[in-house]
């Protein structure tokens, strides 16, 4: 099974540190969280979050609630980042006001905390508690990696368990679940943090001189043997006390060893693995009560390291993916996090990350879930202690990451650079055979090179007019990073088209910005366009087709009222499209395509679905062949000469949700 991503990192010691650093100072000025220079809208969220999760009790369930695809993971990224400067901030100040510096658990620390976890017991005092420096361990829990398990919960519980004990070590989880002890509160003006465990070391001293004394009853029988036979009774008396008190101090020493090193091998993980892989296993008295052991344990062990480090521990867990799993198993991972929660001690910050419209749904229709959650919303709130719904995309947030998604193209413009040279240097003088045909084909090459270089700057202005905050195309673009994406890569195939098709002797010469305009519109409203399209088509085969110049805005709305009593049968078409208001400014004002326009780049139209199209010709047919009002068996109906199908009546409409 593939291991989840576990971003087990503190201040300065998560692996991808660099990593979140870099995208830090790629999206946050190093000042932002100070309030001096915030670089998008969602810089200002992320810090405020990030602040808020810094001094939020625990335990804290938040719902991260977004659509899906809103950048949520670069979002979560950036609140990782920003509540490790946090914390290391507040570790710096720390550092200024008390006494004691934290303890490392690695390094030179490490047999020192072996030392504590043996030979001491943590208290927690009133210091302990007023410490403001705070450090954050991050594992980030991906359920769709878990999704083919009918115990999604199971991995999230076990991935919890995995990220603390990989960060920390096998070995001083192991001790502490054998000689462990919870920590105790601290007595009315009692600021000692560590007791002696007398208990302890009195059984490790008592088994000490125990094996010390055996040793020694050993060697002297064995030495008073070489003496003489006088000795023989005594020496086997020796013999017998020595092997007694070495046995069993040695026992108990190995039992000891044996179950440190049984708790080494044998993780929580694989503990939890092998109660869920037994047979009806949900049936078992007492399953979830283990598994509450087991959290327990880790939270104990978790006090333990805070006192250990003079320093208070946050486990935040990021649980993505979730509203890709089926409904049972959804159900299943919310109440394991419910379990884990339980406890009012848990140092424990779930991130929910998921879309609560499909959340909500998963829990309504779980059978399971059968009058607990009739109403999905109300089940989720009960859950989620702190909601931050992602906002709306804000005009400098859409803009860098539509800039991002163009700079992240490398074959724009070099490519025809190095094709456009290396046709230059075939242009040299041929010393061999063949020199006309050579000629030739040097000419192509360099024909060929003037038109991908045309092309390469043809898609750089086309990819522009997506960025520019000048222009008025990016308030068309929606929220969605997979979206955007989805047209950046869209846009170069579609100029390339028009080119070739321009080369070969085409009529018009869309512009570059009308390129990347009709590559959003396909892409945003991809029934209202292959309505507007097909309603074109059946002009044309009937009337001989509208005039060029006019309007295809006038196309969509003489026949916007066919389109609305024809929404049942394209229901799943119609929610396709995004906004009608910005279909109707968008087509109507912004950018009024004119009909030659839009046959122009029907033809280089990639990113649009032509079998909508003809689903719209067959429905349109069909509804014809009887249409709406008439009776098929009255004698009128059959003789008059039915109406053609493919005509269209022109009206104008009112505002409706198909305008």
């Amino acid at each position: 099974m593939a291991k989840p991503y576990a971003a087990v990192g503190t201040i300065g010691t998560m692996a991808s540190m660099g990593q979140a650093r870099f995208r830090l100072d790629r999206y946050v000025d190093p000042e932002s969280y100070q309030g001096k220079d915030i670089v998008t809208e969602d810089d200002v969220y992320c810090s405020c979050l990030s602040k808020t999760l810094c001094h939020v009790p625990t335990p804290v369930t938040v719902g991260f609630y977004a659509p899906f695809g809103c950048r949520l993971h670069m979002m979560l990224d950036k609140i990782t980042a920003l509540m490790q400067k946090e914390a290391a901030q507040r570790e710096a100040e720390e550092l200024h006001q008390a006494q004691w510096k934290p303890r490392p658990v690695h390094g030179w620390g490490f047999p020192q905390l072996l030392w504590y976890l043996v030979f001491c017991q943590p208290v927690i005092t009133e210091l302990h508690l007023r410490r403001k420096n705070v450090q954050f361990l991050f594992i980030r829990f991906s359920a769709w990696q878990y999704a083919g398990t009918d115990k999604l919960w199971a991995g999230l519980v076990t991935t919890l368990c995995d990220g603390i004990r990989g960060h920390y070590g096998a070995l001083p989880f192991s001790l502490y679940t054998v000689v462990g002890n919870k920590p105790a509160m601290a007595p009315d003006c009692c600021q000692r943090e560590w007791h002696c465990r007398r208990r302890v070391c009195l059984i490790i001293l008592a088994l000490a001189a125990a094996l010390a004394l055996g040793i020694g009853l050993l060697y002297l029988s064995i030495s008073g043997r070489g003496a003489g036979r006088e000795g023989g009774g005594h020496g086997s008396m020796l013999k017998v006390f020595g092997g007694a008190a070495t046995t069993l101090s040695g026992s108990g020493l190995l039992m000891a060893l044996y179950s440190v090193g049984k708790h080494l091998f044998v993780s929580q993980r694989k503990k939890i693995e092998r109660l869920v892989t037994r047979e009806k296993f949900g049936s078992q008295l007492g399953f979830m009560c283990e598994v509450k052991k087991e959290v327990e344990l880790l939270t104990n062990y978790i006090c333990f390291l805070e006192i250990f480090q003079r320093r208070r521990l946050r486990i935040v867990l990021e649980v993505t993916g979730l509203d890709t799993c089926y409904p049972e198993r959804v159900v299943g991972v919310l109440n394991a996090i419910n379990t884990l929660l339980s406890d009012s001690q848990a140092p424990f910050i779930f991130i929910l990350v998921v879309d609560p419209h499909i959340l909500a749904s998963c829990l309504e229709s779980a059978g399971s879930m059968k009058g607990v959650a009739d109403n999905g919303y109300l089940f989720l709130n009960r859950t989620v202690t702190l909601p931050f719904s992602v906002p709306i995309m804000g005009r400098r947030t859409k803009l860098r990451f539509l800039e991002d998604a163009v700079q992240s193209r490398d074959d724009l413009l070099y490519r025809a650079i190095t094709r456009q040279l290396r046709g230059s240097q075939k242009g040299a003088p041929p010393e061999a055979e063949g020199t006309e045909l050579l000629h030739v084909e040097v000419a192509g090459g360099q024909d060929q090179g003037r038109i991908e270089a045309e092309a390469g700057q043809r898609i750089q202005e086309a990819l522009f007019c997506l960025h520019d905050e000048q222009d008025c195309l990016y308030e068309y673009i929606p929220d969605n990073v997979v979206s955007m994406r989805r047209i950046v890569n869209t846009v170069p195939i579609t100029v390339r088209l028009l080119q070739e098709h321009q080369a070969r002797g085409g009529a018009m010469r869309p512009t570059p910005r009308q390129a990347v305009a009709w590559v959003v519109l396909a892409n945003q409203w991809p029934c209202r366009l292959s309505w507007a399209l097909q309603c074109l088509e059946d002009r044309q085969q009937v009337e001989g087709g509208p005039d060029p110049q006019a309007p295809l805005w006038g196309i969509f709305r003489d026949n916007s009222r066919e389109l609305h009593t024809m929404t049942k049968a394209l229901q799943n078409v119609v929610d396709l499209d995004g906004d009608p208001e910005l279909f109707a400014r968008f087509l109507g004002t912004d950018f009024p395509f004119t009909v030659a326009e839009a046959q122009s780049l029907l033809c280089c139209t990639v990113n649009l679905d032509h079998s909508i199209r003809r689903r719209m010709g067959l429905i349109r047919s069909i509804r014809a062949l009887n249409p709406p009002g008439s009776d098929p068996h009255s004698s009128a109906s059959r003789s008059e000469k039915p109406p053609s199908p493919l005509r269209d009546r022109p009206f104008h409409a009112g505002k409706s949700n198909i305008s």
